[in-house]
């Protein structure tokens, strides 16, 4: 049975400042006893006071990703995303020790949407023709739903620390791999009908990414509908086949 690789890359630099929350990281909340190998349900305070934490990490993210795209990184200032939360800056520190990290953050969640979504479909093990057309639609919805996300991104990578650049950069390319190895896949077995699976699988990320730009929330499209006719139309430029 085929199956596409899971391309895994060094985590971002992000990751080691500890800069991600246990709700974005997924994690439960665990004490450790000392002197033994069983982990522990947190105490009923400890579970609250890491809720609110994240909760107020969620809310910086969100504020500052909304200014980002409206301001533009450099225009927009901590203390305009202290204002638009009613805080004061000492409330962003306590989680985030630079607008850079703020930055950092915000684009890695619109990569890493992206490569989730091609990793999920994956794990399915279909054919390289169902793997394409179902992680299309998901893709499409996800890209959209981090609009923000991958408009700062795409506006702002600029501004990203190198070490925080790099490892999105790698992040990416392992994405675009993957997606290249469905394609070439599918090729070869005469589902697509492409000449060069590596430029075909940038250009559809090209075009879903350039999506985040025309896109508008409560317009005449509902993201759903984007979805299906994207993935007929990006279908369509990787040449599959009925069958």
């Amino acid at each position: 049975m085929w199956k596409a690789a899971r391309y895994t890359c060094a985590k971002p630099a992000i990751f080691f400042r500890a800069r991600l929350s246990a709700v974005f990281c997924g994690r439960r909340s665990e004490t450790v006893v000392i002197g033994t190998d069983m982990p522990t349900q947190a105490s009923p305070k400890l579970k609250i006071r890491e809720e609110v934490a994240a909760f107020k990490r969620e809310r910086t993210i969100g504020v500052a990703c909304d200014l980002f795209y409206e301001k533009g990184y450099v225009n927009a200032t901590l203390d305009d995303v202290a204002d638009r939360l009613s805080v004061t800056k000492p409330f962003i520190y306590a989680n985030f020790g630079s607008k850079n990290e703020l930055l950092a953050e915000i684009c890695h969640r619109g990569v890493l949407a992206a490569k989730l979504s091609l990793d999920e479909v994956v794990d399915f093990q279909l054919g390289p023709r169902d793997t394409l057309r179902l992680f299309l639609d998901r893709y499409v919805k996800s890209i959209l739903k981090h609009q923000k996300n991958i408009a700062v991104y795409t506006r702002e990578e600029k501004n990203l620390a190198p070490e925080d650049s790099r490892a999105l950069a790698e992040l990416r390319k392992g994405f675009v791999a993957q997606l290249t190895e469905v394609l070439a896949e599918g090729e070869k077995r005469g589902e697509f009908k492409i000449v060069d699976p590596g430029m075909t699988a940038l250009a559809i990320v090209g075009s879903v990414s350039w999506s985040t730009f025309w896109y508008h929330p409560g317009g005449r499209l509902e993201i759903d509908d984007i979805g299906k006719s994207m993935t007929e139309m990006l279908m369509g430029m990787a040449g599959a086949q009925t069958g």
